[in-house]
């Protein structure tokens, strides 16, 4: 018997040093930092998250980068879909996966997700900090991207549907004139030799939009925890404290702070209509080692829960055929944001024991 569905860990390639990040935050700054210095903000919080098996590997390593993949094959996972950042023709944290797609190694399915969002200091209390914009000069820069992306789509190791490479795009609304962006691309994908390309919209919580209009061939659906569901700072002092066992004399810079196992059927929407729906689920939520009292924390998060959240998940696209029934996971190792399916020090392996559990 095969595996219920496939699914497919979001990574992101950063955890190494560049210059932007130097001139940005200090020298030698990564992801690291962040998750380093976390610490928790009211009582039961769970910070800091600490790297179990890899410890605090640095993705120029092949050596790291073949755990990673070991690691993920062992539990099921059945490839990576690594966050890919073009901004005009520039190119950022781009290393980790031009290593992976120069040396054939790891031998590890994989596919692409472009991140097309401006980076900016949000996360870090300064939002009006622009680091880099997001930009779309227009044709000649998708033909360029395209060209950028092609020897990718062409490696043996590249996720398929029907022979076409799936992409991920992770803003499309914000995408100007999508509709002839994505036919460009498949007609470039179709005289480069290609069947064409498989192309998925990220939808989050946006149940108006119309991802087949905008020139897409499925969703993936992720109802990202709203305000109005949220434990604020706000509300009552005695509801807070009654819920995570706060000892506060004020409320005072507490950050968004959701139940995780209240919030898992909520995180599952319905499929958009008219389109293939992938579910894409979050295993722990906590940017706060990031962003501090400005996070959002999806507090108790474990393995047990996650379970249930993936029994749901795989309910949802039972029905869809077995090549293209997709679950993403957010993500393989946001360690700043506490969405990590890589083992950390409290839990072990507990959560990929419940993806291999579940999904054979």
């Amino acid at each position: 018997m095969g595996k219920k569905a496939r699914l497919i860990a979001m990574y992101l390639p950063q955890y190494h040093p560049i210059p932007e990040n130097d001139d940005w935050w200090g020298k030698g700054f990564t992801e690291w930092t962040n998750t380093a210095k976390a610490k928790p903000l009211f009582r039961g919080h769970y910070q800091p998250h600490v790297p179990a098996d890899m410890g605090f590997y640095d993705l120029r390593l092949p050596e790291a980068r073949q755990a990673q993949a070991l690691l993920a094959k062992r539990y099921g996972i059945e490839a990576f879909c690594y966050y890919h950042y073009w901004f005009a023709g520039r190119r950022i944290i781009e290393r980790p996966f031009e290593e992976v797609l120069a040396s054939g190694e790891p031998d590890f399915p994989f596919c692409l997700c472009w991140a097309n969002q401006t980076w900016s200091g949000i996360w870090h209390g300064a939002p009006n900090r622009i680091l880099i914009e997001q930009t779309y000069p227009g044709v000649d820069d998708h033909r360029q991207h395209f060209a950028y992306l092609l020897k990718a789509f062409k490696d043996k190791r590249y996720l398929c549907v029907e022979g076409k490479p799936v992409f991920v795009v992770y803003n499309p609304r914000e995408l100007p004139d999508s509709i002839n962006v994505t036919k460009l691309w498949r007609e470039l994908a179709t005289q480069a030799g290609l069947p064409g390309l498989y192309l998925l919209a990220e939808a989050r919580s946006a149940p108006t939009w119309d991802p087949v209009k905008a020139g897409f061939d499925a969703s993936i659906t992720l109802n990202f925890p709203q305000r109005d569901r949220w434990i604020s700072r706000k509300h009552p002092y005695e509801k807070i404290k009654n819920w995570v066992s706060m000892q506060y004399e004020s409320i005072r810079g507490l950050p968004e702070v959701f139940n995780y196992g209240e919030e898992i059927r909520k995180l599952i929407p319905e499929p958009v209509s008219g389109i293939e729906s992938y579910p894409c689920v979050i295993p722990n939520w906590d940017n706060t080692p990031r962003s501090g009292k400005n996070g959002t924390v999806l507090h108790g998060s474990s393995p047990e829960f996650f379970r249930e959240y993936l029994r749901l998940a795989l309910q949802r696209v039972k029905d869809i055929p077995a090549e293209r029934r997709f679950i993403f996971i957010k993500s393989w190792n946001e360690w700043a944001e506490g969405n990590h399916l890589e083992p950390d020090l409290r839990f072990g392996h507990q959560y990929l024991q419940a993806v291999l559990d579940e999904v054979q």
